[in-house]
């Protein structure tokens, strides 16, 4: 039968892949260091030819799963005959090797998408880049084939049914956080590429970061949707209410994501003014050896996690040497050719340039931080010297001061000139802002049912320092246009860019200050008949009982909610799952989400006398926490539309211009 032959043909395909991410490794950057065309036309039909056949070894993975073949050990390992289609197409991510396999096959992807738009280069830039994302490649796909092969086989001795995919993930959440999380990690390869290549090329200029900058944004946003996500699933799967619990693996995607923001501010003042090159470099390679280093952590067995795949620590040394090698080599490279990272423009401390360097030395202090909270532990514990445990207390300790500072140097960037700004003008421009962002912030919490709150006055003051001085910088360009439509219409998406993103950050600092101080919990027994009350709602238990799903078995409770004083009522259907497969326990919070408040219900262990415990919490403003992570998310989007980035022939002259 053809199912027999699928994994074959999906083990084959990698087997070509591989060869083809070979061929893409060495023929151009030989081609280019050595001016042989010939050579260098092999990257894009390999880059293709890479994306193409990993398209079909997932394909295949994805019908081995689709078709019940546990013939496969990943299949029998991470699914069960009655789990429903849509989660087994989760699941074939949803392990280590599966999630390799992706990582690999969007890893191709963006590759084969550098491949498809540097026509508009010179044709050596385009053969390096293409050949340091085959390098990349290459290291995953050695990966894949010699330590975490999804294709293995259990012959002869098949299941007659797999053991289940692991409860936490049959969710929707995890149907669409991975994908978007390892496009984000994987997209840093691309801006990683072109910083080796212009180092190689000894091209350090304006031009490289001009077309890098727009794969740059694309990916952060993927990264930024790909936390949101994370942290949302988190909130209502797990049945605790929290939405970040600094968690390792959780740090591990904060760490790119903070490089990646200063990447992309970096990028901005190389491409206008030609400074920060090698801030812009070191960046680029710190951004994308930290997303390795994220793979690392997750699939190494270092770390006990929920999002933790793998326990394997072979696996864990071959991605630990992958990443030496990258940050090794790349150094090198950058050590050899930083004689020609020229300083061609000069800047005060009071300007636009000095604003950001600030802002990215703290992004940096802010990464550095994380990343000593969250490694060592694990040092020490390697070194034999003992298990410690480095929680919230340490980093809300230290971050949150840290962005409490990078915030008020962004609410100056907005209105800051590039080069040089009077201080006398800045605080002229930005004294009412100021004293807006004070007054407003201090009687802000005194709106929330009279209770005011210094630490949430103080995030709505921050909050309001971030948005108030760009509406200052918008009305001063809409003045000198003299005209409202005249103004709109000059100012560039990149602008709107920056506009959201800045909202977006704002926002979820509001979300932030909010949740975390006016949240009310309460944990309490309840049975049929009872009732508590929470934050001004009536709380009802009118029923239990029970419920049988696709591959699992549900006690369910029927609570009855009303708002004091309100005459109408609504229900919600908090449940207690037991997985079949797996006979593990699942808490299905029932959630009553709202743009000011949720509503949520968790219903937690039966107490033997027809009760349960339940645990009630109203969490005001939690939906803006990733409200403002999507906003960010289309601010970068939205900057990559610019009509400068848009332009493909005028970009190229530009390139060809500056390297002439």
């Amino acid at each position: 039968m053809l199912i027999e032959f699928i994994p074959e043909v999906g083990h084959f395909a990698l087997i070509v892949a591989l060869f083809m991410a070979l061929v893409q490794a060495t023929l151009p950057l030989a081609g280019a260091t050595l001016r042989k065309p010939l050579w260098m036309a092999f990257d894009r039909p390999m880059a293709a030819g890479q994306f193409g056949f990993l398209l079909l070894a997932y394909l295949a993975l994805t019908l081995s799963y689709l078709l019940d073949d546990f013939s496969v050990a990943n299949v029998a390992h991470n699914s069960n005959s009655m789990l429903p289609w849509y989660y087994k197409l989760s699941a074939v991510w949803g392990n280590h090797e599966g999630s390799v396999l992706l990582w690999s096959l969007m890893l191709s992807g963006w590759g084969f998408a550098t491949a498809v738009r540097s026509r508009y280069l010179p044709r050596d830039m385009a053969a390096r880049v293409i050949g340091v994302l085959g390098l990349v490649g290459v290291g995953f796909l050695l990966f894949v084939l010699l330590t975490s092969n999804p294709f293995e086989r259990l012959l002869p001795n098949v299941p007659s049914d797999g053991a289940d995919l692991n409860p936490l993930l049959q969710d929707f959440g995890l149907i669409v956080h991975p994908p978007m999380l390892y496009m984000g990690y994987v997209g840093f390869s691309v801006v990683f590429a072109f910083a080796i290549a212009a180092l190689l090329g000894g091209r350090l200029d304006a031009a490289w970061t001009r077309w890098a900058r727009p794969w740059t944004n694309v990916a952060w946003a993927f990264l930024t949707v790909g936390i949101a996500l994370g942290s949302w699933w988190a909130y209502y799967e797990l049945g605790w209410g929290g939405w970040w619990f600094w968690d390792p693996v959780e740090n591990a995607s904060l760490l790119p994501w903070l490089t990646g923001t200063a990447l992309i501010h970096s990028l901005a003042v190389t491409e206008k003014r030609g400074a920060f090159k090698s801030w812009t470099v070191l960046l680029s390679i710190a951004t994308f050896s930290l997303s390795l280093m994220g793979t690392f952590l997750v699939r190494s067995g270092v770390l006990t996690s929920v999002h933790a795949f793998a326990n394997d620590p072979s696996r864990g040394f071959f991605i630990l040497v992958l990443l030496a090698i990258t940050v090794t080599l790349s150094l090198v490279i950058f050590a050899l050719r930083a004689p020609k990272v020229g300083y061609s423009t000069s800047f005060t401390w009071f300007s636009r340039d000095a604003l950001l360097l600030v802002n990215n030395v703290l992004l940096v202090i802010m990464t550095v931080t994380v990343l000593l909270g969250t490694l060592y532990p694990l040092i020490l514990d390697s070194l034999g010297l003992g298990k410690i445990s480095v929680g919230p207390p340490y980093f809300n300790a230290l971050f949150v001061p840290l962005t409490v500072i990078m915030c008020l140097f962004m609410g100056l960037g907005p209105v800051a000139r590039w080069k040089h700004m009077p201080p006398g003008e800045l605080s002229r421009r930005l004294w009412l802002a100021g004293a807006a962002a004070l007054v407003l912030g201090a009687l802000a919490p005194l709106l929330y049912r009279g209770e005011w709150n210094l630490w949430v006055s103080l995030g709505i003051v921050i909050a309001l320092w971030i948005v108030l001085p760009l509406v200052v910088d918008l009305v001063t360009k809409l003045r000198q246009a003299k005209s409202l439509k005249r103004g709109l219409s000059k100012q560039s998406l990149a602008y709107w860019g920056m506009w959201l993103g800045h909202v977006g950050l704002a926002v979820t600092i509001v979300g932030v200050a909010v949740v975390s101080h006016y949240n009310v919990e309460r944990n309490v027994r309840m049975s049929p008949g009872t009732s508590v009350e929470v934050a001004g709602y009536r709380f009802t238990m009118t029923s239990l009982g029970e419920r049988r799903g696709a591959n699992f078995i549900a006690d369910t409770s029927l609570i009855e909610v009303q708002r004091e004083g309100a005459s109408r009522h609504f229900t919600m259907h908090p449940e207690k799952r037991l997985y079949l497969a797996t006979r593990m326990p699942m808490t299905q919070v029932a959630l009553r989400p709202g743009l000011f408040r949720d509503l949520y219900v968790a219903m937690g262990e039966d107490l033997g006398d027809g009760s349960y415990a339940m645990r009630i919490q109203y969490k005001p403003f939690v939906r803006w926490l990733w409200l403002g992570g999507l906003l960010m998310a289309l601010g970068g989007i939205i900057a990559v539309l610019d009509k400068r980035y848009r332009r493909a022939k005028a970009a190229e002259k530009s390139v060809q211009g500056a390297c002439a």
